[in-house]
């Protein structure tokens, strides 16, 4: 195989629209095409008529500690803690939401009907997948499964008291091996897939791990690093059809989950069922600096942002069907299942490869994910959506002409109906909107989308904007760490403005605090402004085995509320809503004394053409910025060919003057265009030609930089930038 699987998180949608899908898109207008366009253009005009309408979001209020700027949800005026009374842990939502919808789809797989390695044209080999249709499990069947895979824990000598881990990409198995511990009161430890060695051996030891649970590819990482595991002693692996398992593990018991589940069932240990404050899991995150921390999450927690993001996603039900293809062990995606589970949804599960019918890893001809499962509900990370836009954008340049002029007819008049009122009085224009321009692109996602939720990282307005026209849904976009269980602000389905992450969730108050050093005030006009700080149900209990960090960013007040300082840099709006700017971490003092803030520098030049990465180094000893820049292949090797450059490959493309000239002169333009001052625009720049992924342990998971070990691995391309 070539690129490993989960590699590129962005790939498969990005290829849905840039290669195939989106041309059948673009060369299906024809003359119907044309006669909507006239419809449209000369007659539906008089139905774009409307008001934005003003809600208040949230409301002030006064909570006590430190002095600041507190907001709540405007809906709720006291904290909401639990979907229903009753579910207060994981263990007690599970049973019952189980029991509730006992005979309703649940978790849903696809069949796996063939695998084969393909040849590429570079000598590449990957791998296909032939699948089939989903095979479902209801509600009922699944908790019969978590019951026993706990009792099997047990009955395999698991200790109650001792931790479990789950190291593994999404798949149903994950889900049911997750909430079969909590049945047994057992603290999972969760780990992403994609983490390096010295990570997973850190994580493990640190939490001493007795029983470790994992899909069979991980078991070849774990031969690696045996004799480094202190704690180990059972190892349960995920069945994959057409893998073989190495069983030549001599210093732990190797067995698998279908196993494990029998031996469950045949001797059913009574449950041993946990409280709201007992920690659920410790989750390492990917974190940008340094080894992973474990944040310790509360069963109250979890169950308080669920029940939170529950009263925000309308309407939703049993008769939802999410798409599960992001990593359990990111906080986004266990937070989003866990409301699903609370909800009474279907959940179908895919990977980053499998998403699309044109994504790395689907047999050509072959359904993908999202057209055999036809969802209603997903998830996103920005990069991924920041992509999506490009890949479509670039693809309607290239066929120019009338194909260009209709895509712009259609999303200009989508536009004015967005920003006028939600969707409202338009029902003919949205009609003819879907079945000309939009109805393809909406059918990549299944074709039944109404709502999507995005988080992991900042949502760029323009494509938040694209993403609501191309697709005619909302985009939930969320605010939440991993220390706040996900919770903290959830934008609502009928605000229709951009580049907010809206009110508090109501499991949490969000307060401004002043940080006068970086020139944020909560007095500041016409917008409060300071340090977002998060305090309520969702706020987690700390670093584990880390007090010191703990306490630097933990407090608790003298009501006996705890409050997590999460570093970032926000304004409320007048409804309540609060606008992510700055980062404090992010903000370096130049030698001249003016301050520039990296993540907003490279949030706008991440908009040019050139830029598939970018991180801004600025040096207090010098009066001006540099810029590494991973250039986008495509975008790149089109300019070359038309300005007839000679080069071997795309790493001697990078490296030639005129390239670094042509990069360069994009990004003056579009600093220029997003208003940064001159000592904002990085003065030199480097091309680096190899793409920064999870694996190579250059950004996290949802795809944010790792800026310490950028510099690491970069330092001395940084150092002759400033030479």
């Amino acid at each position: 195989m070539g690129d490993s699987e989960g590699s590129h998180m962005d790939t498969p949608l990005l290829q849905s629209f840039v290669r195939g899908d989106y041309l059948s898109v673009v060369n299906g207008y024809g003359l119907y095409g044309i006669v909507g366009a006239i419809i449209i253009g000369l007659i539906i005009p008089v139905l774009l008529i409307g008001r934005k309408r003003y809600k208040q979001r949230g409301v002030q209020l006064e909570v006590g500690g430190e002095n600041g700027y507190t907001m709540r949800n405007h809906r709720f005026t006291e904290l909401v803690e639990v979907p229903w009374e009753g579910a207060t842990t994981m263990a007690a939502l599970f049973e019952q939401s189980c029991k509730k919808h006992a005979h309703d789809r649940f978790l849903g797989s696809r069949e796996l009907i063939s695998r084969e390695v393909v040849t590429g044209s570079d000598g590449r080999k990957f791998e296909k997948l032939h699948l089939g249709e989903y095979v479902w499990e209801t509600y009922g069947e699944a908790f019969d499964r978590a019951c026993n895979f706990g009792s099997g824990l047990v009955k395999l000598g698991h200790s109650v008291d001792s931790r479990a881990a789950i190291f593994s990409e999404s798949r149903a198995e994950w889900f049911l091996a997750f909430h079969g511990c909590f049945r047994q009161n057992v603290t999972v430890v969760t780990i992403y897939a994609s983490l390096g060695e010295d990570a997973l051996i850190h994580s493990l030891n640190e939490t001493q791990v007795s029983t470790l649970i994992c899909d069979s590819k991980q078991l070849k990482k774990l031969a690696a690093i045996s004799s480094s595991l202190e704690t180990i002693k059972h190892v349960i692996y995920f069945e994959d059809e057409g893998t073989t398992v190495d069983s030549s593990f001599s210093n732990f018991t190797l067995t698998s989950f279908p196993e494990v589940e029998k031996l469950g069932k045949e001797s059913p240990a009574h449950p041993r069922l946990p409280s709201k404050t007992d920690t659920a899991v410790i989750m390492y995150t990917s974190g940008s600096t340094g080894l992973p921390k474990g944040v310790m999450m509360t069963h109250g927690n979890i169950v308080a942002t669920a029940a939170a993001v529950m009263t925000v996603i309308p309407d939703i039900g049993s008769r939802d069907v999410y798409l599960a293809y992001l990593p359990l062990a990111h906080v986004f995606e266990l937070a989003a299942e866990t409301v699903m589970l609370t909800a009474g949804c279907a959940i179908g599960y895919g990977s980053a490869l499998t998403l699309t019918d044109t994504s790395n890893k689907i047999k050509k001809g072959t359904l993908g994910d999202a057209s055999a499962l036809k969802p209603t509900l997903m998830a996103a990370v920005p990069a991924i959506l920041d992509r999506v836009r490009d890949g479509v954008l670039k693809k309607v340049e290239e066929k120019g002409g009338l194909t260009k002029k209709l895509f712009n007819i259609g999303y200009k008049r989508r536009l004015a109906a967005i920003e006028g009122s939600w969707f409202g009085a338009w029902g003919l224009e949205r009609t003819l909107l879907d079945v000309i321009v939009f109805k393809k692109i909406r059918s990549i996602l299944g074709g039944r989308m109404r709502f999507m939720l995005c988080g992991g990282a900042p949502l760029s307005r323009d494509t938040q904007r694209f993403m609501n026209v191309c697709l005619g849904i909302p985009i939930g976009q969320g605010y939440g760490l991993t220390e706040t269980c996900a919770g903290a602000a959830f934008s609502e389905a009928d605000d229709t403005t951009v580049g907010r992450v809206g009110p508090p969730l109501p499991c949490c108050y969000i307060k401004l605090v002043s940080w006068e050093e970086g020139g944020y005030l909560t007095s500041d006009k016409p917008m409060p402004r300071g340090e977002v700080v998060v305090g309520g149900f969702s706020v987690t209990l700390g670093y584990f085995k880390n007090e010191a960090k703990t306490n630097e960013v933990y407090k608790v007040d003298e009501k006996g509320m705890r409050w997590f300082y999460t570093g970032d840099i926000g304004q409320f709006h007048p409804d309540g809503c609060l606008e992510i700017i700055d980062r404090k971490k992010d903000i370096v003092k130049l030698q001249h004394g003016e301050y520039i803030s990296l993540g907003k520098v490279e949030a706008a030049l991440a908009s040019s053409n050139y830029v598939d990465n970018i991180m801004i180094h600025a040096d207090p000893f010098h009066s001006y910025c540099v810029a590494l820049v991973v250039p986008s292949h495509h975008a790149l090797e089109n300019w070359a060919q038309g300005a007839g450059i000679e080069y071997r490959d795309f790493p001697h493309l990078c490296q030639k003057d005129e390239t670094v000239r042509e990069v360069q002169q994009s990004l003056l333009k579009v600093a220029k265009a997003a208003k940064l001052d001159k000592f904002e625009c990085p003065a030199k720049i480097k091309l680096l030609p190899d793409p920064w992924t999870p694996e190579s342990g250059l950004v996290t998971a949802a795809l944010k930089l790792k800026r310490e070990q950028l510099k690491a691995k970069f330092k001395d391309e940084l150092h002759k930038l400033y030479e």
